[in-house]
């Protein structure tokens, strides 16, 4: 909630694995209202805490989602190479930790062999059928990305198209893209 009654909006995440290697792609739009801040916000980051490559994807309020992904970078440095260990680890500390209870914010993240999705409700979840999505058009990715994972598309044109979708679809989305790619 902000101010007077006008909530932040404007984050798509969607991650898509498919034959060896995973896509996570987000889009550049933060909304305040019905008005459009900024257009061309960066809400995926390749990290690479202890040498091992991870991308994460991050939805909801931006300094709350900055805080998580510098407390998972420090757990990932904690457990190299063990991402569901670490995520888990974030995840037990969000819900417990007084200060961390109230971020508003998720974060989807792969090392390119797991691909999860963080909440703070406490949840560690691998997502079925290798997709996953966040943020206020997130359902409408996921729906584009499901229907297209039997093409002969790698992840990244899946990724790419589904997100094409969700901003055509969801005002809260726009088609201003970060891509990464990490393979197994």
């Amino acid at each position: 909630m902000v101010g007077d009654g006008m909530h932040w909006h404007g984050t798509t995440i969607l991650a898509v694995r498919k034959d060896g290697r995973v896509a996570v792609a987000g889009d550049g739009q933060v909304s305040l209202g019905q008005t459009v801040i900024k257009g061309g916000a960066r809400k995926v980051r390749r990290i690479s805490p202890g040498g091992h490559e991870v991308v994460v994807g991050f939805a909801g309020s931006t300094a709350d989602a900055f805080t998580l992904l510098e407390r998972l970078e420090a757990k990932l440095e904690a457990s190299p190479g063990h991402l569901a260990r670490a995520c888990v680890a974030l995840a037990k500390d969000w819900r417990t930790d007084k200060f961390l209870r109230n971020l508003e914010a998720m974060l989807i993240a792969t090392d390119g062999d797991a691909l999860l999705v963080v909440t703070g409700a406490g949840d560690v979840l691998e997502p079925e059928h290798d997709v996953a999505a966040i943020g206020s058009g997130g359902m409408y990715a996921l729906a584009a990305a499901r229907a297209m994972m039997d093409s002969d598309r790698d992840a990244e044109a899946i990724a790419r198209r589904a997100m094409a979708i969700a901003a055509d679809i969801c005002v809260y989305t726009n088609a201003n893209l970060t891509v990464e790619v990490i393979a197994s």
